[in-house]
C-alpha cells in the first residue's frame, strides 16, 4: 500500500444504497488531481520522498522564492503542498499526475478536515459538563462550570483545565471511512459516514491506519447479510410450494 494521499473538496452528503435495499449516509468528496514536483532521495535529504502539489493558484500571488522554484521545475504554480515518503523512488518522476488510482484496492481510509467554528462557548457545550443544580439557592449560576482553582496551595490554574472558550475550528481526523465507491471519470469518491466541516471544506485523505478492527466489523455485517440473503430465498421457496399446494387442491 503506497503512503500517499490526495486533497479534496467536501461535496455534501447523500446515500447509496446495497443490493439489499440498506440505505448507507455517505460523504461526497471531488478529489483533485495531484503533480509530483520535486522527488526527494536519500542522497539530498536523507530519506526518500516526493513533493506533491495540489489546487490552482494565481502567480501574482506568489513569493519571490516560489515563483523561483516553479519556474525552475517548468509547472505550473500549485496552491497547496504536500510531502509523502515512499518506498521505490524509481515509481515517480517529475510531472506524474496523481489522483484516485491510489485508492483503487483500499476499502478503508481517513480524513482530515476542519471542524465547523462554534464561536466562544461555555463548558456546558465545549465539554459537556452538567452544570450545577437548578433548584433554590444556586440563583443564575445554573451552567457555570464551578471552580477551577484550589488555595494558597499551589493557588494557580493548571493548564488544560477544562474551561470556556473557543470552539470548534480545528483540524480532526475520522479513522477507518469505508470507501462505498469511487467514481474516476468525475473524480468523485464516497465515504460511509459523515466528515468535520461544511461544505467546501478541504479534507485531506490517506491510507486508514487501523484496519482490523473495522474488516471484523465488516465481515460480520456481509455474513448477516448472506443469513438476511439465504432466508428471504428460503422463504420464496416456501411460499411458491404453498401455492403449488393450494393450486393441486383447489383442481
Amino acid at each position: 500500500m503506497s503512503k500517499i494521499g490526495l486533497i479534496g473538496k467536501k461535496i455534501g452528503m447523500s446515500r447509496e444504497f446495497l443490493p439489499m435495499g440498506m440505505s448507507i449516509p455517505v460523504t461526497v468528496i471531488k478529489v483533485e488531481k495531484g503533480r509530483v514536483i520535486d522527488v526527494i532521495t536519500k542522497d539530498k535529504r536523507g530519506y526518500d520522498a516526493i513533493r506533491v502539489g495540489f489546487g490552482k493558484i494565481k502567480s501574482s500571488k506568489l513569493t519571490k522564492s516560489m515563483k523561483g522554484f516553479f519556474s525552475k521545475r517548468n509547472t505550473e504554480p500549485k496552491r497547496y503542498l504536500k510531502e509523502y515518503r515512499v518506498k521505490n523512488i524509481s515509481n515517480y518522476k517529475e510531472g506524474n499526475e496523481i489522483g484516485l488510482e491510489i485508492f483503487k484496492d483500499t476499502k478503508f481510509v481517513d480524513a482530515t478536515s476542519k471542524t465547523i467554528g462554534k464561536g466562544f462557548a461555555g463548558v456546558m457545550k465545549r465539554h459537556n459538563f452538567s452544570g450545577l443544580r437548578a433548584s433554590h439557592g444556586v440563583s443564575v449560576s445554573h451552567r457555570s462550570g464551578g471552580s477551577t482553582g484550589q488555595r494558597q496551595d499551589p493557588g494557580k490554574v493548571f493548564k488544560g483545565k477544562k474551561m470556556p472558550g473557543h470552539m470548534g475550528d480545528k483540524f480532526r481526523t475520522i479513522l477507518n471511512l469505508e470507501v462505498i465507491k469511487s467514481d474516476l471519470n468525475n473524480d468523485l469518491i464516497y465515504l460511509k459516514g459523515s466528515i468535520p466541516g461544511t461544505k467546501n471544506t478541504l479534507v485531506f485523505l490517506k491510507n486508514s491506519v487501523k484496519t482490523i478492527i473495522k474488516a471484523k466489523r465488516l465481515s460480520k455485517t456481509m455474513d448477516v447479510e448472506k443469513e438476511t440473503s439465504s432466508r428471504t430465498k428460503e422463504n420464496k421457496e416456501l411460499t411458491k410450494k404453498q401455492e403449488e399446494t393450494k393450486d393441486n387442491k383447489s383442481k
